[in-house]
């Protein structure tokens, strides 16, 4: 009698785990420029699938496409540029025809108030500016590079990150005059460094793709992230943080 007491008090305990047990993961990849966005709609994701785990990975849209051609196990991928997702399509990684969701430029990240008063894109070739760009093969290189050889101007960076969270870090702490990152994580700092927009900046314009990715454990689940991202609440999501539309 005393063992069967003891079980009937330990099985609510036990429910809960097994609930939990039940749990679904969803893997997500995603450019460091969506970090906000992401955030959000992660929420909102996991409101509507109730016992849906999302779990997201931000970082350089090259360094991530790696690690997924490495074997990493993602559901979804959210590239900074249209190369960068080529990438996974030419490796039979893209389960699902990847769709553009949101578009974004450069702007000229600098300190509060921009004490240099940079003005120019030749004031960010001075030799004396310590400049810091996305490396080349960052989708944020790629376009700042783009950006350079149309104006026939020779930027001489001090460092190249893999990320624009790390350029945009270095110029917050101080440790660059100013950096290219993405008008929407100058939005997102709050403060925190000041914008220079410059005409050629404007030409150049990112196009952020998104799919499902082969080998997908619930590919179902995946589409409806996918989904929710080019729906008309996903796409105010990422209007009220800066980005522009997808395109049709």
């Amino acid at each position: 009698m005393r063992s069967f007491l003891v079980a009937l008090l330990l099985l609510p305990l036990s429910l809960p785990a097994c609930g939990d047990a039940d749990d679904q993961t969803l893997t997500v990849f995603a450019a460091a420029s969506l970090t906000p966005v992401f955030d959000v709609l992660e929420e909102n994701y996991e409101d509507d699938h109730p016992g849906v785990d999302v779990r997201i990975s931000y970082g350089g849209s090259a360094d991530l496409v790696t690690q997924i051609e490495e074997g990493a196990e993602v559901d979804v991928f959210a590239s900074a540029d249209t190369p960068t997702m080529d990438r996974l399509v030419e490796a039979g990684l893209a389960r699902s025809e990847p769709r553009d969701f949101a578009s974004n430029t450069l702007a000229v990240a600098v300190a509060p108030g921009n004490p240099l008063h940079i003005a120019t894109l030749d004031d960010l070739a001075d030799p004396g500016l310590d400049l810091v760009l996305c490396a080349p093969e960052v989708p944020c290189g790629r376009a700042a590079h783009q950006v350079a050889d149309r104006a026939g101007v020779t930027l001489q960076p001090v460092s190249e990150e893999q990320s624009v969270t790390d350029v945009l870090a270095k110029v917050r702490e101080g440790e660059a005059d100013a950096g290219l990152v993405y008008a929407t994580d100058v939005e997102a700092a709050d403060g925190a460094v000041s914008a220079v927009g410059l005409p050629e900046l404007a030409g150049v314009v990112n196009h952020y793709p998104i799919s499902v990715i082969e080998g997908s454990d619930d590919p179902a689940l995946a589409q409806d992230l996918v989904d929710l991202v080019l729906s008309d609440a996903g796409q105010a999501v990422l209007a009220d943080h800066g980005f522009g539309p997808r395109v049709p």
